[in-house]
């Protein structure tokens, strides 16, 4: 097979997607000697990096090629939004066609697509992002309920979201393929990162995220803050991740709370510095309201991290009996669990230790096989959705 792969958002500042795709297509690549592999560092019309071409995964590899479709936004946006008739030609006649940003191309007429599903957040919690990011979600996810010939769901609790909004989609044609942790930079014991704002090794709780309502950063804020207020000789609070929206007002909403000597906005974070954090914070907390999978809780518990996180969505799918859960809704019992596993030490270190066990379970490489099986499974099936550009008999549907 010819495999067209989508990795658009595997260039600076990689975010949830980004780290999908890219740590996908590396396991990929390492692990399949037979397909082929074409690169796309511009895709689809939901995104655009005007650095994609110089910043995006590359390959020195036999298999491996990159083909840019419109090296500016216009053009690339243009080819996208309307695909035109010999446009399979122009992306290199792929047998598979492999989308990673939530955009879902329409007119393939023999390549078929296969949809990352990452969440469905942007209807559960509409308030919890922007009107121009809901809008380019929501059309890429109901496009591929309409053209996707195959959908690769990062949890079951996404995929069984998806069917209850878009119940025509078949069930056959989704599969659940949970992520694995990406590798981190081994380092010698004792190290220590410079500019992360003095925090030492163990004495410091631990928030990794974008930073946007969805990870329940002010409820977080609002319990550290009674847990400040009770605490004799409290732990400060590390917040890692990137700006993204309706939080421009954080930092003032920490002084409101009077914890700001007690809370460290480190931002975006190098991997090394992020290793770093993961295996050496009291605890990792990650109170989302809202997650299509986790991926910081899975790589805090593989870097031996003891975890807080919510018991909703796709969280106890990763975490499973290895983290303490809160009800993230109730500030109270986010305040209660800062208590315990600021006290409690051997029950910190009995998460740490079930934590690693858990982690094992997941990996890219078992992620990487099982959606090779998703690309036979898809060349097998007729296409789905509108054919080509031409409705069939069957309501404009492919069996």
């Amino acid at each position: 097979m010819k495999i067209g792969f989508d990795i658009s958002q595997t260039g600076n500042n990689k975010a949830g997607c980004g780290y999908f795709a890219d740590s996908l297509i590396q396991a990929l690549i390492s692990h399949d000697r037979i397909n082929k592999y074409i690169l796309y560092p511009h895709f689809g019309t939901s995104f655009w990096d005007p650095k994609g071409e110089s910043t995006t995964r590359r390959f020195d590899h036999p298999h491996v090629t990159r083909r840019t479709i419109g090296k500016d936004f216009g053009k690339s946006m243009s080819f996208w939004g309307n695909l035109p008739d010999d446009g399979e030609k122009d992306l290199g006649n792929p047998d598979i066609i492999h989308s990673n940003n939530y955009s879902c191309p329409s007119g393939l007429r023999q390549a078929r697509l296969v949809y990352t599903l990452y969440d469905l957040s942007f209807l559960e919690y509409p308030d919890l992002t922007t009107e121009e990011n809901r809008g380019k979600c929501f059309e890429g996810v109901f496009s591929a309920s309409i053209y996707a010939d195959f959908i690769v769901s990062i949890s079951d609790y996404s995929r069984k979201k998806f069917q209850e909004i878009f119940p025509h989609y078949p069930r056959k044609r989704i599969g659940v393929v949970p992520l694995g942790s990406r590798s981190f930079p081994e380092q010698t014991a004792g190290t220590q990162i410079d500019d992360l704002k003095g925090l030492q090794a163990k004495e410091f709780w631990l928030v990794v995220g974008t930073l946007e309502p969805r990870k329940n950063l002010r409820r977080l804020l609002q319990a550290f803050s009674d847990y400040v207020r009770q605490t004799n000789d409290p732990y400060p609070l590390a917040l890692a991740g990137g700006k993204g929206w309706l939080e421009e007002d954080l930092e003032e909403f920490i002084r409101g709370l009077g914890v700001s000597n007690h809370v460290h906005i480190l931002g975006y974070v190098s991997d090394q510095e992020l290793a770093w954090l993961y295996r050496n914070c009291l605890c990792f907390v990650y109170p989302s309201l809202y997650e299509g999978f986790g991926l910081p809780v899975l790589e805090a518990m593989g870097q031996g991290a003891a975890v807080i996180t919510s018991n909703t969505t796709s969280l106890p799918e990763v975490a499973g009996d290895a983290a303490h859960y809160i009800d993230p809704l109730d500030v109270h019992d986010i305040a209660e669990a800062f208590l315990k596993l600021g006290s409690d030490g051997a029950y910190r270190e009995a998460l740490r230790k079930k934590a690693v066990m858990q982690a094992e379970k997941f990996s890219w490489e078992k992620s990487a096989k099982q959606v090779l099986d998703i690309y036979n499974q898809a060349m097998m099936l007729p296409k789905f959705g509108v054919c080509g550009k031409k409705r069939n008999k069957n309501n404009g549907y492919c069996a």
